[in-house]
């Protein structure tokens, strides 16, 4: 019975703590909604308390530091109330910016350990077998997401079929406006821009936004747009070329190390 108690205890701590921001925003709803309530319900008292003192000093009117002064204390719980309520909402943020905070830490660290492992995969077996590798993995990726089955988006840069994984998404256009635009978007970086987001990449190439791709992209600290490309077939056998990023767009983009 103490072991099932103690679970439970247990599991119920993890929940709330799971669950923490949620819950102190509905905490932080529900406090405001309270405190209009009972903020409603003291008004009465304090209008008489008012009155009271009307009659007591023997006047028509009130200061405003007179009427503070007599009738503040019907309001007590609901500013209490209300004090709380706006904590319970910093509190659910504070809770959030930690979190996203050590997602964002863990991401950093991920992507540099991946980039080194890549570094060591180029070292250790040469640029032309890492190449194989890459184009097997391009291969891979249009097979899962098959041209047939997607609508392929018409641009007015070229007649080639291009496929950008990081968005999932077919498009005509060719190698050299590709790479034409990532030079140009380069260049602005260096010559002031600082950095480049990746829906400013996709405007550029011909593609819409797509929904975090104002969150992420390049920088001159961190590394410049760089792309290589892959010569694949789709499934209904169109030459197409898969778009590979060798330096992948980055979360805190805009802030410069």
């Amino acid at each position: 019975m103490n072991k099932k108690l103690a679970k439970f205890f247990t599991d119920a701590k993890k929940t709330i703590s799971k669950h923490s921001p949620e819950i102190l925003t509905g905490l932080g709803i529900a406090g405001f909604i309270t405190t209009t309530v009972m903020a409603v319900k003291a008004t009465p008292k304090a209008m008489w308390l008012i009155e009271e003192e009307k009659d007591t000093l023997e006047k028509d009117k009130l200061t405003v530091v007179e009427t503070v002064k007599v009738a503040w204390k019907p309001y007590i719980p609901a500013a209490i109330t209300g004090i709380s309520s706006v904590a319970c909402i910093i509190g659910a943020s504070s809770v959030n910016y930690k979190r996203n905070a050590a997602l964002a830490t863990a991401y950093q660290v991920s992507r540099a350990a991946l980039s080194e492992y890549k570094e060591k995969v180029v070292e250790t077996i040469g640029e032309k077998k890492e190449k194989q590798i890459r184009d097997k993995v391009a291969k891979d990726k249009i097979e899962k997401h098959p041209a047939s089955k997607t609508e392929v988006i018409i641009t007015d840069n070229g007649n080639v079929l291009c496929y950008d994984p990081l968005s999932g998404r077919y498009f005509n256009s060719s190698i050299e406006y590709i790479r034409k635009v990532v030079n140009d978007l380069n260049f602005r970086m260096i010559g002031g821009e600082m950095y480049v987001s990746l829906n400013e990449f996709y405007n550029e190439i011909g593609l819409s936004d797509i929904k975090r791709g104002d969150d992420i992209g390049w920088n001159i600290s961190r590394g410049q747009i760089e792309v290589s490309f892959s010569s694949q077939l789709s499934d209904d056998g169109k030459p197409c070329i898969v778009i590979d990023y060798m330096v992948d767009p980055k979360e805190d983009f805009s802030k410069l190390l």
